[in-house]
């Protein structure tokens, strides 16, 4: 008898527990060796590793370290991407790159970005939100090129953030426009002239040189919403709201991924805007796991590019990206389909209405898949049909109405962004797409999808 266990158990069965107990213990060791991280949480290491230091960097270097995040990050599944953002602590800085990740591919998050109190108003300053989150500033400064080579755009921007204002029934700030003629200079010194007349809310600048000038002033005293992208991420507390050619690019990589396409050709325009879009598209696609076969670079009239094609086509690919206006993909379009890629996948950017507009020219575009404004796909609560608006105001038609689209949800914004910043998977349903805020302070902006059929552009239910 044992007494430890108080109880009889026969010598040989004991010894037997015993030794089976030892040598599985043993098989154990022996069998799983040293460990091996899988790729998957390697480069979830890796990128943790460089968000850590990403605060130490400026410059180049700091672009070049959130570059490389993303690409680790991009490699990853979205399984694995959302269980290992929602592992993390709060307060590492890379659940904001994780988060960005997972929104950019329409993903939720798994809690609100760490943004402590930065978004939080001054409750003396500011009534408090209604229900909805609707808490719009008490002054708010709007810095526009009034003047200037920027000028022309800026007047539909305007247009359509007056529409959102004399639109909304609930109270509104006191708002001042203010002319920053279209440079860097004249920014900062509008933003000044907005701080001295007491805003406590400012939306603007419109030019890329002017949003760069402004983000890097050393101190932002009173919140900003800028109206493009800059060389420099917004400071904490400010945000950034663009209708950049990348963002037509990273949204048409998503596209064709989330249909399982993972080879393609690029075709773009020699022109600023299609070399954007198709440079974004060819990072996010490979960076994603897909190959680009072939990129090439066309003029606004293009030649015979048939053997190029072809030979795409030969290599097996399954969508093309087009980075084009609408006269240059007409001219495209009858070659892809003689190169046998007419029926692929075909993804342009928004540049593809330009120069459209008659039916019998159009309907070579047909199938080309597009994104576009919820405004102008299929209406937005708050804001008349565009074809209503567009009847009576120069600045809602045609090209024009993108950019009254933009200032309608430039106006919304003022009035959700500390909703949008302060919640868990908030999104504000605007006349550009749906709106959200990643980590940095960047609108995340998720467009609708349009198509052309019979030579006129129709919306694509469901996104295509």
């Amino acid at each position: 008898m044992d007494k430890r266990f108080g109880r009889m158990l026969p010598l040989n069965t004991a010894a037997l527990l015993l030794l089976a107990a030892l040598f599985a213990g043993c098989a154990t060791t022996q069998v799983s060796g040293p460990s091996k991280q899988d790729p998957a949480s390697a480069a979830f290491a890796s990128a943790a590793q460089l968000a850590h230091q990403h605060a130490t960097l400026t410059g180049k270097a700091k672009t070049d370290n959130a570059r490389e995040i993303d690409r680790l990050l991009a490699a990853l599944d979205n399984t694995t991407l959302t269980r290992d953002a929602a592992a993390l602590p709060v307060g590492d800085p890379l659940y904001a790159f994780a988060g960005q990740a997972l929104l950019n591919r329409g993903l939720p998050l798994p809690r609100p970005f760490d943004r402590g109190e930065q978004w939080r108003f001054d409750l003396n300053d500011r009534p408090a939100a209604d229900r909805d989150g609707y808490r719009p500033p008490v002054k708010l400064a709007v810095l526009l090129p009034l003047s200037g080579s920027l000028a022309t755009a800026s007047a539909p921007v305007r247009d359509g953030l007056l529409a959102g204002y004399y639109g909304e029934n609930r109270r509104r700030p006191e708002i001042t426009f203010i002319d920053t003629a279209g440079t860097a200079t004249g920014a900062i010194d509008a933003y000044g002239k907005a701080v001295a007349s007491g805003a406590d809310f400012i939306v603007g600048p419109l030019g890329r040189d002017e949003v760069s000038a402004v983000f890097r002033e050393s101190s932002l005293k009173v919140p900003m919403l800028a109206l493009n992208r800059g060389v420099v991420s917004p400071p904490p507390g400010n945000a950034g709201f663009s209708l950049a050619p990348e963002d037509d690019g990273i949204a048409a990589a998503e596209y064709l991924l989330s249909r399982e396409r993972k080879t393609a050709l690029v075709i773009g325009g020699n022109d600023d805007n299609g070399k954007r879009a198709a440079a974004a598209f060819r990072d996010r696609f490979t960076e994603r796991g897909g190959k680009v076969v072939d990129s090439l670079s066309v003029a606004e009239t293009p030649g015979n590019v048939s053997a190029a094609l072809s030979a795409a086509s030969q290599a097996g690919v399954d969508s093309v990206f087009l980075a084009l206006k609408g006269n240059t993909a007409r001219a495209i379009a009858p070659q892809l389909a003689l190169a046998g890629l007419g029926g692929k996948s075909r993804v342009a950017t928004s540049q593809l209405v330009s120069g459209t507009g008659k039916p019998e020219q159009d309907s070579a575009l047909d199938g080309i898949i597009y994104p576009t404004e919820v405004w102008t796909a299929r209406g937005v609560p708050g804001l008349p049909a565009a074809s209503v608006v567009g009847a009576s105001l120069p600045t809602a038609r045609g090209p024009a109405a993108r950019l009254f689209a933009f200032g309608f949800d430039a106006w919304k914004l003022t009035a959700y962004l500390e909703h949008l910043a302060t919640g868990k998977n908030v999104q504000l349903q605007g006349a550009t797409g749906e709106l959200r805020l990643d980590g940095f302070g960047n609108v995340i902006r998720t467009p609708a999808w349009s198509t052309f059929s019979g030579g006129q552009s129709v919306s694509v239910t469901g996104g295509g």
